[in-house]
């Protein structure tokens, strides 16, 4: 299972994210993640960084599709590839409800069906093909020119085994936030692999987001949680996958939910080596990439103690990790 982090907020200063390019340069991990940012946009902070010299492995877990036309969609991740050498990784999501139909008058009859047809489209318009929908008899040119980019490679964002399915039928990863390790096992990893089948193509990998910090004084990981995750944890399709996991959380209780997150390990919390034996169990999950949100310590004690955290914790990860892992994880076949 591959280690790598994420800047978990909207940036004000694009300062503040040069020490997580520096961890991910400096440690060799495999990508640094940014979600949607409203503030300085996600695409073009990793240019930014780009431009500093940080050719890095970028992705997005994840960009809202209401805000962008899937050719335009294509054409920011491929400009990032070429920038940078790396492959990008485009992780795409639908957005809430109620933010989808401030932007398009009403929400998706479908979150399932636009997801599909979204992803098939940038995948359309990446590979020099006239993209399939609504508006395929409209003349246009298909697809964007060639620039020899490294690749873009797609990603849906998944909660719940419908949108696993989906990610698995079209996809080349799935990208999951908050989701328990037997969630993971029990719910997403079959949906998955029933996708693939279905549309005879590889399973994507699965990349989960897990919000961590490391025990120290002074810190309470309650707090911690509850400003790391509020958001999340009045949302109700959050909520209800935590409770499918197992865990007791409302939408109208997000202090409450974010106890629960800690009692749990949902938000995992302790020494290094014990953070770290807690994350092998998302690689016996059917885990390929844990991206480590600080998001808590960030916002609490500063983003340097964030970056503390991480470099501990990427200084622990391989022992651990090699230490708590079989020689062959199970295949899942149902």
């Amino acid at each position: 299972m591959e280690t790598s982090v994420i800047f978990p907020v909207m940036p004000t200063d694009p300062s503040d994210v040069i020490p997580f390019a520096e961890l991910v340069r400096d440690g060799e991990m495999p990508r640094l993640w940014q979600g949607q940012s409203l503030t300085i946009e996600t695409h073009q902070l990793f240019a930014y960084l780009a431009g500093l010299g940080f050719r890095l492995p970028f992705g997005t877990a994840v960009t809202l599709m209401p805000l962008r036309h899937p050719m335009e969609a294509a054409a920011h991740a491929r400009s990032l590839a070429r920038l940078t050498g790396k492959q990008v990784t485009l992780g795409i999501g639908p957005g809430a409800p109620d933010f989808v139909a401030s932007l398009r008058g009403q929400p998706y009859e479908s979150p399932k069906a636009a997801c599909a047809e979204y992803l098939r489209q940038v995948r359309g318009f990446l590979v020099r093909q006239q993209a399939e929908g609504p508006e395929r008899d409209r003349p246009r040119r298909g697809g964007l020119p060639d620039i020899a980019d490294p690749g873009v490679e797609l990603g849906l964002g998944i909660l719940r085994p419908t949108l696993a399915q989906v990610a698995g039928e079209t996809a080349d990863a799935a990208i999951s936030w908050m989701t328990p390790p037997p969630y993971i096992a029990r719910d997403l990893v079959p949906a998955l692999h029933r996708g693939a089948r279905a549309a005879d193509r590889p399973v994507p990998r699965l990349v989960t987001v897990v919000h961590v910090a490391v025990a120290r004084r002074a810190r309470d990981p309650y707090q911690l949680a509850y400003t790391a995750a509020r958001n999340h944890l009045a949302a109700p399709h959050y909520t209800d996958m935590l409770k499918r996991a197992g865990l007791r959380v409302h939408a109208s209780q997000p202090y409450l939910n974010a106890r629960s997150l800690v009692d749990s390990g949902t938000f995992v919390y302790g020494t290094p080596r014990e953070v770290a034996t807690e994350l092998a169990e998302y690689a016996r999950a059917g885990v390929d990439e844990v991206v480590l949100n600080s998001s808590g310590v960030g916002l609490v004690h500063g983003w340097n103690a964030a970056v503390e955290d991480l470099m501990e914790l990427s200084a622990e990860l391989p022992a651990q990790l090699g230490a708590q892992l079989p020689a062959e994880l199970p295949v899942v076949i149902s």
